[in-house]
């Protein structure tokens, strides 16, 4: 057996007992403490089934990205040691490139036909971690790694902080704790921070796509924090209200491939169905969820200067 294979294959023999250990635990947790958390067993049973199957679905595809990342290692611009110090780097460098990955992710139609299935729950708890997409290594996010090699990283270490990224990303998923510490809360993303990424009122749409930092939101303009007088609101703009999970993981992919063929667009229109944003159109008659949030600060802008100004008058009189 390569490394390689113990790092992709093995390490989820010991991830998906440990995950589903966690939801058990959570679950009673949830019955004495925060039972909204709970959600619907069925939904829950449905996040665990889609989460196996896409274990097995990508592990397979998976050889397309580590043959790619081995592929790219003889092209290295020098080798990088292993050390505890290089080894935190890679682990920080990946995680950037984990929060452009999940932004490309929310802003691309392509990739979004496959990361819908995570956010297509309306529940919050720890099964929704594993509702994962099947087709991940046929998207071309995951050559976004590529630079790490090319940099001098070994291909097992890029690896190694692959799978840790997600495993501390599963533990985000939970009504269970409310705050961190302030410190933790400013550099690392939390169960707080990740609740707003899966909500879907418009004020926390295409916001904290970190991993395992949420610095890279504040760095790059896409942090938004909770709002404890408005808790998200999970799921998706349209919800599916679906179990069938065929249709949760493929009406995205259909959808595109309906668009692509339909009558009316030109080819750069029908591109644009692929490689837009989720919700772009050629017509205007659909919202992107930019369209959705601008929309709602524009609405809450008037509220406020028609309370203000109702203020004032009152005020002067």
């Amino acid at each position: 057996m390569t490394l390689e294979q113990f790092v992709t294959s093995n390490i989820s023999m010991i991830v998906i007992p440990l995950y589903l250990l966690s939801i058990v635990g959570e679950t009673i947790a949830n019955h004495f403490r925060s039972p909204q958390g709970i959600g619907d067993w069925k939904d829950n049973l449905m996040s665990i089934f889609m989460g196996l199957i896409s274990a097995l679905t990508n592990g397979v595809g998976a050889a397309i990205s580590i043959g790619a990342l081995f592929w790219a290692a003889q092209y290295q611009f020098f080798a990088i040691p292993l050390t505890v110090g290089s080894l935190i780097l890679c682990f920080v460098l990946d995680d950037m490139r984990y929060y452009w990955h999940h932004r490309v992710a929310h802003r691309c139609r392509w990739v979004w036909a496959m990361h819908v299935t995570h956010h297509s729950s309306t529940q919050y708890n720890f099964s929704v971690a594993l509702r994962q997409g099947w087709t991940k290594h046929f998207t071309g996010t995951m050559m976004f790694k590529v630079p790490l090699v090319l940099i001098g990283f070994d291909p097992v270490v890029v690896l190694f902080c692959g799978v840790l990224n997600p495993t501390y990303q599963f533990f985000l998923h939970t009504e269970l704790v409310n705050k961190m510490p302030r410190w933790f809360e400013a550099i690392f993303n939390t169960p707080s921070h990740h609740r707003v990424h899966h909500g879907r009122n418009p004020q926390y749409l295409d916001a904290n796509y970190a991993g395992t930092l949420i610095i890279w939101d504040k760095m790059f303009g896409t942090f938004v924090a909770e709002d404890e007088a408005d808790r998200p609101d999970y799921g998706l703009v349209k919800n599916l209200e679906t179990l069938n999970p065929l249709v949760i993981i493929f009406h995205e992919y259909w959808g595109i491939a309906k668009d692509v063929f339909s009558r009316g667009p030109n080819l750069w229109q029908r591109l644009l169905y692929i490689f837009a944003p989720p919700g772009w159109s050629h017509d205007g008659s659909r919202q992107s969820s930019s369209d959705i949030k601008q929309e709602y600060f524009q609405q809450k802008l008037v509220i406020t200067n028609e309370v203000t100004g109702q203020t004032l008058k009152t005020q002067k009189a």
